[in-house]
């Protein structure tokens, strides 16, 4: 997008705020100026709708194959994104009688302190923050992983950050810190995609739950419309709603009895018992490749007989492993989370489709 600005709007576009002499507030386009810039035609809008109804019969468990979401802890460089995408679009095909397997693009990245935000925030990694720029690249890059036949996933951090991007999501996240947030828990009973609520960061399962029939309501929340005016939303509820088991402060619940003591919580409040199992976080003590025997255990749970469990999640990308941001950065590794390497994740999505056409 052609951000450039006459004199007069960059007077507009920075402007200090009155009594708060260190904030600038900056103009950014609105979310149908960078939909009209970066449109959605009408082909992929069709794939997409299917795609989310795809997943949505996974969870339900009307589809029998299971749900995989995989992909780059965060997004840094999208040149890697796009190859790790390719990859994975054929790996998909392999596995389709067992998976439906959805690429994690995640442009935001939460953080328990400060730290790099993401693609959206922070494009450059610099430190000095161009929003602008990242929403144009997210869209960008969220488009042309879609253009791959894809389904795209992401985690909604910031819901007006969201709405520029929402429409390209097959399956969206809510995150071990935002669960509780009931700004979150609105949000997501307004979208039109299946949204997977992880635990706490305590490991528990109660806060999620409560999101979960928090997010199945209808809600009267205040956001704003795609010109960027304030508006009353009304939200009819999002009936497609689950649980994601990730762990938390030392606590795994990817074993049989974690995963029968919430499904038991989930269907005792009357909520979906469907569990996805986070193979990465705290489940994997932040350890990349004990994704890899998590995810087997996970997979022989499912093949004797716990169909509650409906889908899975990993954190791959082309290198294994992560590292420091920095100048000389090694091409298709993580500078977040640890990620299994390409080599790791074709063995073993091919080693978990076998088990499961031969339990």
């Amino acid at each position: 997008m052609n951000m450039q600005l006459t004199d007069t709007q960059t007077d507009e576009r920075s402007t200090v705020l009155p009594d708060t002499a260190t904030n600038t507030v900056m103009k950014l386009p609105t979310p149908t100026q960078l939909r009209q810039e970066l449109p959605l035609d009408a082909d992929l809008a069709r794939q997409i709708a299917e795609h989310r109804d795809t997943v949505r019969r996974v969870l339900d468990g009307t589809d029998p194959r299971m749900l995989l979401v995989i992909g780059p802890c965060s997004v840094h460089d999208e040149v890697a994104a796009l190859e790790y995408g390719e990859r994975l679009a054929k790996l998909a095909v392999d596995v389709a009688d067992q998976f439906v397997v959805v690429i994690r693009a995640y442009v935001e990245k939460p953080r328990t302190t400060v730290g790099w935000k993401g693609l959206m925030y922070d494009p450059e990694r610099n430190g000095e923050g161009d929003l602008a720029q990242g929403l144009v690249r997210s869209r960008r890059l969220m488009l042309n992983l879609a253009r791959l036949g894809l389904p795209l996933a992401t985690e909604a951090l910031n819901p007006v950050g969201f709405s520029y991007l929402e429409d390209l999501v097959s399956w969206t996240a809510i995150g071990a810190r935002t669960t509780e947030s009931q700004l979150h828990r609105e949000m997501a009973s307004g979208l039109p995609m299946p949204v997977g609520f992880k635990n706490g960061t305590d490991g528990s399962v109660g806060m999620a739950v409560n999101a979960m029939k928090s997010a199945a309501h209808a809600h009267h929340r205040l956001g704003s419309d795609g010109d960027g005016h304030p508006a009353m939303i009304a939200t009819a509820g999002n009936p497609d709603v689950h649980l994601v088991l990730r762990g938390g402060r030392g606590i795994t619940n990817y074993d049989p009895e974690s995963i029968a003591e919430a499904t038991a919580t989930l269907r005792a409040a009357g909520v979906s018992p469907a569990v996805m199992v986070d193979c990465s976080h705290d489940n994997a003590c932040k350890q990349a490749e004990r994704q890899l025997d998590i995810a087997h255990h996970v997979m022989a749970q499912r093949c004797a007989g716990n169909t509650d469990i409906r889908a899975l999640m990993l954190e791959s990308f082309l290198e294994e492993g992560r590292q420091n941001d920095g100048e000389e950065l090694v091409y298709g590794q993580s500078i977040t989370d640890p990620c299994i390497g390409w080599a790791q994740t074709e063995t073993l999505l091919k080693a978990l489709a076998a088990t499961g056409r031969n339990p």
